[in-house]
């Protein structure tokens, strides 16, 4: 009888440390899911939905004004690239064509090819050889170049102000965010009479999500806005060398 139950006892013995070892592992298996919680989500969730989660929760009407600055943002940075690129010419070419035309034809033909030819370069030689057909001078023609060149430079930059204009609006909502989201955090302190992290983490989730959400549309508007700089500056700078050299031809076939 003895010898049964000290059998009894050992074998409950053996099974509560088999127990004991279970719930071990079971603890040290959700401290490394609750270490490592991205890894958890992405296996999960796609990515999108994550996106989407996020959206939400850092507030629909903060994220969406947010995510209208980096539409309109990019859909004049799209319509600036287009319209640059078709704004670049052959200079060269165009150069040797206006040369060729006013040594076999003179202005007039000279003026075939530069109202055929699109772009500001060709607009710029169109006016100064308007003032050279109506009988002004060479000076007339050089002043010319230069005042509707600055009006084709002009028209270059055009809508770049509006993309600054969303990279600074875009930092500046998420801020606000921030600010709203600490608001909301410090009220549910204010309500609960206690400070407790989950009464905080809601606020700051709110406050970090659109802050990052802004500076994500600044930095990407950013990129498009100085590469449309760039673009501007090199077509403004051939077009400058192009304009030089127009009136070195008309200097030239004038006399």
């Amino acid at each position: 009888m003895f010898l049964a139950v000290l059998g009894l006892l050992t074998i409950s013995a053996q099974f509560q440390t088999a127990s004991a070892q279970d719930e071990t592992e079971t603890v040290a298996v959700a401290s490394e899911d609750v270490d490592n919680p991205f890894a958890a989500a992405a296996s999960s969730e796609p990515l999108h939905q994550q996106l989407k989660a996020k959206f939400i929760e850092g507030g629909a009407g903060f994220m969406a004004t947010v995510l209208l600055c980096l539409i309109f943002g990019l859909a004049i940075a799209i319509e600036r690239i287009i319209t640059l690129s078709l704004a670049q010419t052959n200079n060269k070419k165009l150069l040797a064509d206006v040369e060729e035309a006013l040594k076999n034809g003179g202005v007039a033909k000279a003026l075939e090819v530069t109202t055929d030819t699109k772009g500001p370069v060709a607009s710029i030689f169109t006016q100064a050889l308007l003032r050279m057909k109506d009988g002004q001078s060479v000076e007339d023609a050089e002043k010319a170049v230069v005042s509707y060149g600055s009006v084709q430079m002009g028209q270059l930059e055009s809508g770049l102000s509006w993309i600054t204009l969303f990279i600074a609006i875009a930092p500046m909502l998420g801020f606000m965010g921030t600010v709203i989201g600490m608001i909301q955090a410090f009220d549910a302190i204010e309500v609960a009479g206690d400070i407790s992290p989950a009464l905080v983490a809601g606020g700051m989730k709110v406050a970090l999500i659109t802050t990052v959400g802004g500076l994500i549309v600044a930095i990407i508007l950013q990129i498009f806005y100085n590469y449309l700089a760039s673009k501007v500056d090199t077509i403004v700078v051939s077009m400058e060398d192009a304009s030089i050299s127009l009136v070195d031809l008309l200097v030239k076939y004038s006399k």
